[in-house]
Order: C-alpha cells, then sequence, then structure tokens
C-alpha cells in the first residue's frame, strides 16, 4: 500500500500544534508517512512571538518518513493557507490527508485514512474520507456514507478535489435554484445554506463550506467512521472561526475499524446527525460545516465573533 502524505496546517498555537504532532507520532503507519507542514506567516507584529514558537518548535519534530515544512512569508489566513497546501500537495502527490494544529487523532487514524484511500480509490462517487464522527446518540455502521465532503481529519484523492469551486456564489446559485436548501441544511435543521450565502456575499472566506457544497452538488460521498478518529481540541475561542464549547467533544476509537461498506448515501445516519444538530444551542448560525471543520463563525447569533487566530 502507498502511504498518502499528510498535510498539515499550523499557524500560532503552540500547545494545539504539540498535541496534534504527538497524536499523530503515535500512529501506525507514522515512520511510513511524508508530512508537508503550512505554517502561516503573522497577520501583524503583535503575533509574531506565538507564530515564531510554533515554527521553532516545527524544526524538532521525528518520527516520520520525511518533513517538508513551508514558511509562508505572507499571511494567507486560514482559508486561502488551507486551499492552496492541499492543491499543492495533491498535484504533486494524488492524494493526502490534511490536518489543522488542533486535532488529535487515535493511533488508528492513518491506517484508517490509507485503507479508505486504497479501497475507494476506483469509486468516483467517494471524494472524500472522513475521520470525526459527531457524539450523536444513535448506534451507527462501523463506517457509512453521507452525501457532501467533510474537514475533521479528512482526506481525498485528486480527482475529487478538482471538483472543488472556489466560487461560492455559482454554489450558492445552483442549491438555490435547485431547491436543495433543506436537503443541504439536513433537514433544515442547521442553516449551511445561510453559510455558503455568508461566504458569497463577502461576510466569511470559509473554504470548508464551499468544500462540502462542491461534493454535495456533485452527488459525491464521504465515508464516515462510526466511531470517531479525531478530536477537536480547538473550541476554546484560540482558533480562526472557532466558539467555546464542548457539544463536539467524543472518544476516540480504540480499535481499528473495516472500512468496506456498500457505497450508498445512509439515512439512518443523515437522521442521526440532523437530531443531533437539534440539540445544539438556538439559534445556531454557522457561517461554515462546523462538525466537519476546525474553522467556523457566527455561532448562536448572527453576530460576527471574530476570534481569528490567522
Amino acid at each position: 500500500m502507498s502511504l498518502a502524505p499528510v498535510v498539515l496546517f499550523v499557524y500560532n498555537r503552540l500547545d494545539h500544534t504539540k498535541r496534534t504532532v504527538q497524536s499523530l507520532q503515535k500512529n501506525f503507519f507514522a515512520e511510513g508517512t511524508d508530512v508537508y507542514i503550512y505554517a502561516d506567516a503573522s497577520r501583524n507584529a503583535a503575533a509574531d512571538d506565538k507564530v515564531n514558537e510554533v515554527r521553532d518548535y516545527l524544526k524538532t519534530i521525528d518520527g516520520f518518513k520525511s518533513i517538508t515544512i513551508r514558511l509562508r512569508e505572507n499571511n494567507l489566513g486560514v482559508d486561502d493557507n488551507i486551499i492552496d497546501g492541499v492543491t499543492e500537495v495533491i498535484n504533486e502527490r494524488g492524494k493526502v490527508i490534511v490536518l489543522e494544529d488542533d486535532l488529535v487523532t487515535s493511533k488508528w487514524f492513518l491506517q484508517y485514512m490509507n485503507e479508505s484511500l486504497e479501497f475507494y480509490q476506483d469509486q468516483k462517487d467517494v471524494a472524500c474520507i472522513h475521520g470525526y464522527l459527531l457524539p450523536v446518540q444513535q448506534k451507527l455502521k462501523e463506517v457509512f456514507f453521507l452525501k457532501g465532503a467533510d474537514c475533521w481529519g479528512w482526506a481525498t484523492w485528486k480527482r475529487a478535489w478538482d471538483v472543488f469551486e472556489p466560487d461560492g456564489s455559482i454554489l450558492l446559485d445552483k442549491i438555490e435554484k435547485g431547491g436543495l436548501e433543506k436537503e443541504f441544511d439536513f433537514g433544515n435543521t442547521y442553516p449551511y445554506t445561510q453559510a455558503l450565502r455568508d461566504q458569497a456575499e463577502g461576510r466569511t472566506t470559509c473554504w470548508d463550506i464551499r468544500w462540502y457544497a462542491s461534493a454535495f452538488l456533485e452527488n459525491k460521498l464521504t465515508l464516515h467512521p462510526g466511531q470517531s478518529l479525531v478530536n477537536n481540541i480547538g473550541h476554546d475561542n484560540s482558533g480562526t472561526h472557532c466558539y467555546e464549547t464542548n457539544s463536539y467533544e467524543v472518544v476516540l476509537a480504540e480499535e481499528p475499524l473495516n472500512i468496506e461498506v456498500e457505497v450508498k448515501h445512509d439515512d439512518h445516519a443523515y437522521e442521526a446527525f440532523a437530531e443531533f444538530f437539534k440539540t445544539l444551542p438556538s439559534p445556531a448560525v454557522p457561517s461554515e460545516k462546523s462538525w466537519l471543520s476546525k474553522s467556523f463563525k457566527y455561532v448562536k447569533t448572527l453576530i460576527l465573533k471574530p476570534t481569528l487566530s490567522s
């Protein structure tokens, strides 16, 4: 099996970055994995010290087959940094596993990702492999598919990333003209259409709502684990769009998962996700798909909450 490279995006959160890297180092397949790290530049002089702390730490990382550190000379912000970095590496390598600096992984994460990338590589309906599972109450299959694409510890191939549409207004127009808002919003339980509208109209720069919408409109599927292999530790107001909550905390899987399942949308899992969204504080108005990406803003109200870290 040819192991996919990991692409890690970091900025100014030293403790989060260390925990993310340390968990990855404990993964099966870590020693055979090439890691690319994209470190964004400071937004302003006030950010220099924390940014430099992270950059100094990156020089000490070991435990992988290779480590390539790419230091941004100018601040791109989390959204452009991710889009550019994923595109660059996937054009070089054909497939990628993507992490951000606040995602702690189970030791089975890399095995799950690599086995899934290999098994489903020729399944054109599959766009993405996802490592995080919402803390739903219902019992789900060991792995299952949902329509769209997801972004808290994820992987994809170049053939799928090529469908990414960076223009949110094009995506929004297609969803509205197709009358797809209810399905896109998980039965009107979470306002992802509004999140896309916010991006399209320039109120946010969120990349992940565009990734979700791009795959959704192409009727592509994402493989999800029935036990989470990722835990997001960034809901402490330290991240670019994150807000403080413990609603998304999960226990990591302690056993490997069987990644083989029929390639079709799982209605039961879709309803389980919708039921979870109903438990969130109301009104919940995110600017992107908060359960599938580290980055999100405007949660609970329409008031913009600036918690930028890059």
